[in-house]
């Protein structure tokens, strides 16, 4: 902790922590989201007057709210400085000067230009740990482009290895390269939370995530198949080349199932219940070498007998017989299927304006100190500007003068 008890509501392992997010739309934010469902303050700088463009983005409902907004502003309080006055400026680096962290999602150089850089916060208070996520990273040649999760995932070879072959290469119908990098982001402000604090370190420091990093670090080992072999990973599909049999399949009823068997033991069990023990010691298919040189026959027998079944029916005999197996889930099928209710993966909340809303739950659980969410995204831009910057000592009278004046 900075040395200041932060009041806050409910607990959590970062209960006390105060944390105070730059940026917008979605890698940033995510990052303060994940702070916020387990127990930080989180004060949300936003641009008057109509802050986070997130707020509009995604599907609306019929009163013209976004169905993004009450998960990605979250346990989050709202506060609102045009950064682009000196007074705000001031003022946002008085706040940044009683956090325990910073974090910030706009192009290298923004928030220096701002006063509010990590030189500048650290010359007020050496302990705050300060996060900052960019599409490139703060070093190297591409670091002021401007960056997004398409890009960044193009470059960090995702998009590449994603799809079929001689087809254009798709997203995954998510910003994957967003969420990654605000992972990354989080985990970097953990480490350095515990060496600040639980080693001895006594400061903070400076993280530095980007979309490109988060994205290639996810690229295992193809990085060493090129250096050592030559060999470019390329996309194909539904499997992974060699590590048989693991797949889709098409069921009785049209749906894809996967079933993955890619163990020698899963193997043979999946033989036997194929009615096909002899597969699991036949020499083209005994081991994990031998199935991954003779996919394409192994695939075309699991094909034709998945086929004869239902996609619930290979769900339950597949399971039962201890082999990795699922149907492919559309958002309908996770809400029919009572588990991501058991899980706390699907929970509903109340919104002001919307009503109830189910939205994705807290991961991970924690069973001593686990997250939650107490309440969703704030409507109101600015809601609790007077409240967080009383704490700083400004006075009713002199917020009142910002407002009129386009500070606040």
């Amino acid at each position: 902790m900075n040395g200041t008890d932060h009041e806050h509501a409910g607990g959590g392992p970062l209960a006390g922590l105060r944390v105070v997010e730059f940026g917008q739309l979605l890698a940033g934010p995510y990052v303060g989201s994940l702070l916020g469902d387990f127990g930080a303050e989180v004060i949300k700088v936003e641009m008057p007057p109509g802050g986070d463009p997130m707020r509009d983005w995604g599907r609306l409902r019929s009163n013209g709210r976004s169905l993004w907004w009450p998960s990605l502003g979250r346990n989050k309080k709202t506060v609102t400085l045009n950064m682009r006055d000196p007074r705000a400026q001031a003022i946002a680096l008085d706040l940044c000067a009683s956090a325990d962290i910073v974090f910030e999602n706009f192009k290298p150089g923004t928030m220096e230009k701002w006063g509010v850089g990590p030189d500048d916060v650290h010359a007020r208070n050496e302990r705050v740990i300060y996060a900052r996520i960019t599409g490139y990273g703060q070093t190297g040649r591409y670091r002021d482009r401007a960056g997004f999760a398409s890009a960044g995932e193009a470059m960090g070879g995702l998009r590449y290895i994603n799809g079929y072959p001689d087809q254009a290469p798709p997203r995954c119908g998510i910003s994957l390269g967003d969420t990654l990098a605000a992972q990354s982001a989080f985990q970097g402000i953990l480490l350095a939370l515990y060496w600040r604090d639980a080693r001895g370190g006594g400061k903070g420091q400076v993280i530095d995530a980007s979309i490109v990093d988060a994205c290639f670090a996810m690229m295992e080992s193809a990085a060493a198949e090129y250096d050592q072999c030559g060999v470019v990973r390329e996309p194909t599909g539904p499997i992974l080349p060699r590590i048989a049999p693991s797949n889709v399949h098409r069921s009785k009823d049209g749906r894809w199932v996967v079933i993955a068997a890619n163990h020698d033991t899963l193997w043979r069990r999946l033989a036997e219940l194929m009615g096909r023990p002899e597969l699991g010691t036949d020499p083209r298919f005994v081991d994990h070498n031998a199935r991954g040189a003779n996919e394409v026959e192994l695939y075309a027998m699991i094909d034709a007998w998945a086929a004869q079944y239902t996609a619930a029916e290979l769900d339950e005999m597949v399971n039962r017989a201890g082999v990795v197996c699922s149907p492919v889930y559309s958002m309908a099928d996770v809400f029919a299927d009572p588990h991501f209710r058991e899980r706390g993966l699907l929970v509903d909340q109340e919104d002001a304006e919307i009503g109830r809303i189910t939205t994705i739950g807290v991961v991970p659980k924690l069973s001593e100190t686990p997250g939650s969410i107490r309440w969703g995204g704030k409507w109101d831009v600015g809601a609790d500007t007077a409240d967080v910057l009383g704490e700083l000592g400004i006075a009713a009278d002199e917020l009142d003068g910002l407002k009129s004046a386009g500070v606040i």
